[in-house]
């Protein structure tokens, strides 16, 4: 995600930075408050819903990406398997799984106490999310659907190719 250059001393909140963001990148967006945002961002393997929240007192945006799929009850104890194991190799942010509803996502705060900018923190924060999502988002599809272990599944999509064909 290239860096814009823009004025952003402008946006009250980081909010109001990344509906900018949104609009440059042509991502579908909703306000649902002042200091809320949802955004719908087309991956390779799916539509990212990410809402973003901005905490005034704390100084603080909270990011979560949510996936299109439920996990079911049967693969409860592997899914949380392999949540653990990528929440080991990853620098920023972590997958939950609401055990309640079978919802999975990726969620990561990003404190901003006393910054007067944000640009480049609010896109590095949606750039770590995306990949996230997208890098590990057949791992998760393995072990739910395919009934994969989580070190298969993660052996699976973990493969880098190297040199050309």
């Amino acid at each position: 995600m290239a860096s814009m250059q823009a004025n952003y001393d402008q946006f009250a909140n980081p909010v109001d930075m990344v509906e900018h963001l949104a609009t440059i990148h042509e991502w579908s967006f909703e306000r649902s408050a002042p200091d809320e945002l949802t955004l719908t961002v087309a991956g390779t393997w799916c539509d990212y819903h990410v809402s973003l929240t901005w905490r005034e007192d704390l100084e603080a945006l909270h990011l979560a990406s949510a996936f299109d799929f439920r996990v079911t009850k049967p693969r409860l104890s592997e899914v949380h398997r392999v949540v653990a194991q990528i929440n080991e190799q990853l620098w920023l942010g972590h997958f939950d799984l609401w055990q309640d509803d079978g919802m999975l996502l990726y969620r990561n705060g990003l404190l901003l106490a006393g910054a007067k900018t944000h640009e480049g923190q609010c896109e590095g924060l949606i750039k770590a999310a995306l990949e996230a999502c997208e890098r590990y988002y057949q791992s998760f599809q393995f072990v739910l659907w395919a009934g994969k272990s989580a070190e298969e599944a993660l052996a699976a999509t973990m493969l880098e190719t190297q040199g050309h064909a």
